[in-house]
C-alpha cells in the first residue's frame, strides 16, 4: 500500500518520489522525477512538472501549474490558479528548455490566488504575495507585496499578520506573541522572549 493518497483520476509518472501522508486530487498530473514532501496537498486539476521539488506540508490549491525549475520549501502556500513560469522570454516556434530559470520559493511563504511570479525570483521564507500581484524580482523574508508589478507595503508575521513596527524598530505578532526586528530594511524574529 502507498504511503500517500492519489485520487483515481490523478496521473502519476515514472520516478516520482512522494512522502507519506500526502494527497493528490482529481484530474492532478505529477510528472517524472518529482520529489513531494510529506504531509502536502495537491488540489484539484494541478500539474507538476518534472524535476519540480515540494517540500513537507506544501499546500497546492487548485488549477496550479508548478514548472520545471520551481522548488518550494516546507509549509508553502500556493494560492489557487496562482501561476509559476519557466522561460523568461517564450515563443512558440523556439525551443527554450535549456535555459529554463529556477524560482525557490522559501519556507512558509504564501502565494496568493491569480498571482504570477516571474521565473529567476526567489520568494523569501514567510513572505506573503498578494492575490493577483506579479513579482518581477526577489522577495525579502517576510515581505507583503501587491500589485503589477509588485511593490512591498509592508512586512508579515509567520502567522500570517501584518507586522507594525515601533520606533525601536520591534512589532509583535498578534496571534503568537513573537517579537520581530526590523533592521537594516531586512527582519528577524527575535530570539529574546517580549
Amino acid at each position: 500500500m502507498k504511503p500517500y493518497f492519489a485520487h483515481e483520476s490523478a496521473y502519476i509518472d515514472q520516478g516520482c518520489e512522494i512522502g507519506e501522508g500526502t494527497k493528490i486530487w482529481h484530474f492532478s498530473h505529477i510528472m517524472a522525477n518529482c520529489k513531494i514532501g510529506k504531509n502536502c496537498n495537491i488540489g484539484q486539476n494541478v500539474v507538476v512538472s518534472p524535476q519540480v521539488i515540494l517540500g513537507n506540508n506544501v499546500k497546492v490549491q487548485n488549477n496550479v501549474s508548478i514548472y520545471t525549475g520551481v522548488t518550494c520549501e516546507d509549509d508553502v502556500f500556493l494560492g489557487p490558479s496562482m501561476v509559476f513560469t519557466n522561460v523568461i522570454n517564450p515563443r512558440s516556434a523556439i525551443s527554450r528548455k535549456n535555459e529554463y530559470l529556477s524560482t525557490k520559493v522559501g519556507k512558509g511563504a504564501t502565494i496568493g490566488a491569480n498571482a504570477t511570479i516571474v521565473c529567476g525570483n526567489a520568494i523569501g521564507a514567510y513572505s506573503f504575495v498578494g492575490a493577483g500581484a506579479v513579482v518581477t524580482k526577489d522577495v525579502p523574508d517576510y515581505a507583503l507585496v501587491i500589485g503589477n508589478p509588485s511593490r512591498q507595503t509592508g512586512w508579515m508575521s509567520e502567522f500570517g499578520h501584518k507586522l507594525d513596527f515601533d520606533k525601536e524598530g520591534k512589532a509583535i505578532c498578534p496571534e503568537s506573541g513573537e517579537v520581530y526586528v526590523l533592521e537594516n530594511k531586512k527582519v528577524r524574529k527575535s530570539e529574546v522572549p517580549k
